[in-house]
């Protein structure tokens, strides 16, 4: 584990909230200067604390107004359909997150449709003729709220 302090925390939760700030801009924020803020962020990059910066685009905006988690119990299990059904699942462009889980459910799929005579055509077309789909069980997103975690 590497060891973080709190200056290191305080940035990890800036660059959480917009990973686009400058260290320059963060340096200020923190009492540090630019070079001594890019050390410890490339520090906690190089530690894998850090694993990359991501664009979050809104879906909504984009024209897909509705998210769906799905639960996907698999119809046979075994090595070769987990194989087949994430070869196959990850090809979908409406599916956004694939998660293996362990429970109730094989799977946990994050899905964006335009509307939902959309999703049901994406589940109908494309979800449910996936090797070895079973069971399914659709939640339907109403708001969500992004938190940093522990840190």
């Amino acid at each position: 584990m590497t060891q973080i302090d709190d200056i290191d925390r305080g940035l990890i939760r800036a660059l959480v909230k917009d990973a686009s700030q400058s260290a320059s801009a963060l340096g200020r924020r923190f009492g540090l200067s630019q070079p001594a803020t890019w050390r410890r962020i490339r520090r906690l990059e190089e530690a894998g604390v850090i694993a990359g910066r991501r664009l979050h685009l809104n879906a909504e905006s984009l024209g897909f107004g509705v998210t769906v988690f799905l639960g996907v119990k698999l119809a046979t299990k075994g090595r070769v359909s987990l194989d087949d059904f994430e070869r196959a699942v990850v090809a979908i462009p409406e599916v956004q997150t694939v998660e293996h889980v362990l429970g109730l459910y094989d799977y946990r799929l994050r899905v964006v449709a335009r509307d939902l005579p959309d999703f049901e055509r994406v589940l109908r077309r494309r979800i449910m003729t996936l090797p070895g789909a079973g069971e399914v069980e659709a939640n339907v997103l109403l708001s969500e709220e992004r938190l940093p975690g522990p840190l």
